[in-house]
């Protein structure tokens, strides 16, 4: 039987400040629309207010980079630029939609107690449907298939999801995990934008863990993928189409990424995007001034300390 889980379908860097980490992933050459904020009217009245957690993607032809904060009442975190979105639903269905926001919000403050850094990883699922009656037949507890139906260019983009219950419900000892339907390729090819860096796709996210943990947690990922990773000198490699899944025991993360440790363990520590040219990546870097370092495999990366919490890389 052929997995359904072909690809990654997208990450998530959860920041603290929104604006700041707009102005730095734009010194990295990436070309990030405005962020969309939800925003509601008070019942007492007034103008519209933003709240629950707010994003904009970097985006490729089949995924994406997400970044995104949560809006806690602090008026200097929302850009003065942001798109605010009211939140127009039936009655019967906004209680419902509310709990739903508030409980992403809730699990992204969780994660930002932990760490500001990378907390979320979707895969990308043929088969939605499958894939969450897969998970359940193996005893994988996880919320459910979601439908989101959003406004986009050329028709409505109808996003379907689940997100796997580990600690605690639609979060995992390391983050937000989860399986989304493929994207439309009509709806992603027109989001898609040349990034003056030359970044086209995600190509790896990695996953740090404890070297106690790493058996358990690869046996979980094989679950959640239905793969068999490859070993590695520093641990195991799941093959996802043209993108990777990467295990890192922690006391090998710092051959892989010199001088990078993990904030907490596990944690989602890196991501690596695939450039046209990885030397003129590096000029424009350098040309805005952002401190690069080699990897083990030669690629260029970011350090943490300089990216709000994650490594990123470029191949």
């Amino acid at each position: 039987m052929t997995p359904e889980i072909t690809r990654l379908h997208h990450v998530g860097h959860v920041v603290r400040e929104m604006p700041a980490a707009l102005k730095l992933y734009r010194r990295l050459g990436f070309a990030l629309p405005t962020p969309s904020y939800p925003a509601m009217v008070p019942q007492d009245g007034g103008t519209l207010e933003p709240f629950g957690a707010a994003n904009t993607h970097a985006d490729f032809p089949q995924d994406f980079v997400e970044l995104v904060t949560v809006v806690d009442g602090v008026g200097s975190r929302v850009p003065a630029d942001a798109r605010l979105v009211p939140l127009d639903a039936p009655p019967s269905v906004l209680p419902s939609l509310m709990e739903r926001i508030n409980a992403t919000s809730a699990n992204l403050s969780d994660c930002l107690d932990r760490y500001e850094g990378l907390h979320i990883l979707m895969l990308s699922s043929s088969d939605i449907e499958a894939t969450a009656a897969r998970l359940t037949n193996s005893g994988i507890r996880h919320g459910g298939v979601n439908t989101v139906r959003r406004p986009a260019v050329p028709r409505v983009e109808t996003v379907r999801y689940l997100e796997i219950d580990g600690v605690q419900p639609g979060v995992e000892a390391e983050g937000r995990i989860g399986v989304a339907a493929d994207l439309d390729p009509g709806i992603q090819g027109s989001r898609a934008t040349d990034h003056p860096n030359g970044a086209v796709g995600l190509v790896d996210a990695t996953l740090c863990i404890a070297d106690s943990e790493l058996d358990a947690v690869r046996t979980r990922y094989e679950a959640y993928l239905d793969h068999t990773p490859r070993a590695n000198a520093r641990g195991w490699v799941f093959d996802l189409g043209a993108a990777t899944l990467t295990l890192v025991r922690a006391s090998r993360l710092a051959e892989a990424l010199p001088g990078q440790q993990p904030p907490a363990l596990p944690a989602l520590v890196a991501y690596t995007v695939g450039v046209r040219d990885l030397a003129a990546t590096k000029e424009l870097l350098r040309a805005n001034e952002v401190p690069l370092c080699r990897a083990a495999s030669g690629e260029l990366f970011v350090p943490a300390t300089a990216a709000f919490g994650t490594v990123i890389a470029f191949r």
